[in-house]
């Protein structure tokens, strides 16, 4: 199903699972589409209306450039108001679509009931233009075959998903990747985050990167109803390395009830 967003380019939104039950909706991260989700909407399907949204610039909705995190909020919260049951939902985002759940979260209390989010950094990186530098740099390169090969290796993308991975990561439209990367920069939980009344459970994985697994606590603490958990043994998208876990994640935080026992709290990640 194709949707139009507020800036009229179409939105592309998959929907299954009944109708009648709570909306899950999956926001998946930069240089992939909805595909990463799969595994996930095969397990929840059964009893939540799950909606997969390819985010602008990206697969299906490649046509609707990457303008700014803050209109793709906006077309985000134009899927749930027009698909969602009652005009709300549970989120659920890796990377880039964890930052779009937060925002979500934050500043559109009223369209999320929870969000379950992986893989964002909200700390000052130590080298931003070395940064900016390296994305320049990589940007050309992105969907050639020996840097989407080196990515899948530290993604632990398995043998058996590399065609899709890659399939999914060239229809990310040109200029992309550097969008994004600029607006996530320099990212931090919005102040108004203190008065949200969404259900925050963030997420990383204990072999995820530094500022990540660091960024969890201040995450946690910007909302009232924010928790924070990690997840041992997995790295940054690890949907994929232990999908029984991080779904057994997402519905506990779909059912307000406490984050599964295999997942540490960030004090006790060594």
């Amino acid at each position: 199903m194709v949707e139009a967003g507020p800036a009229g380019e179409p939105i592309a939104v998959s929907s299954s699972g009944p109708d009648g039950a709570q909306t899950l909706l999956l926001l998946h991260g930069v240089g992939t589409t909805g595909w990463m989700w799969r595994r996930l909407v095969a397990d929840l399907s059964s009893d939540l209306h799950v909606l997969v949204v390819d985010l602008p610039g990206h697969g299906a909705s490649a046509a609707r450039p990457w303008r700014s995190l803050a209109d793709t909020v906006d077309a985000v919260a134009g899927v749930i108001h027009s698909s969602a049951r009652d005009g709300r939902a549970h989120l659920v985002g890796l990377s880039l679509g964890g930052y779009v759940a937060l925002e979500l979260a934050a500043r559109r209390p009223e369209l999320a009931l929870s969000a379950t989010v992986s893989g964002v950094n909200v700390l000052p990186f130590p080298r931003p233009r070395l940064m900016r530098l390296a994305g320049r740099l990589m940007s050309p390169f992105m969907t050639a075959g020996p840097l989407l090969r080196a990515n899948a290796r530290a993604l632990a993308v398995h043998a058996s998903d590399y065609a899709g991975y890659a399939a999914a990561a060239r229809s990310m439209a040109p200029g992309t990747f550097l969008a994004v990367g600029e607006d996530l920069l320099t990212y931090t939980v919005p102040a108004v985050a203190a008065t949200s009344t969404t259900r925050v459970l963030a997420m990383a994985g204990s072999q995820e990167q530094v500022l990540i697994r660091r960024s969890l606590p201040v995450v946690a603490t910007a909302f009232p109803q924010g928790e924070a958990r990690i997840a041992p043994g997995v790295g940054h998208a690890w949907n994929g390395q232990s999908p029984e876990l991080f779904a057994a994640a997402v519905r506990a935080t779909v059912n307000g009830a406490a984050p599964p026992p295999a997942l540490l709290k960030p004090e006790a990640d060594g």
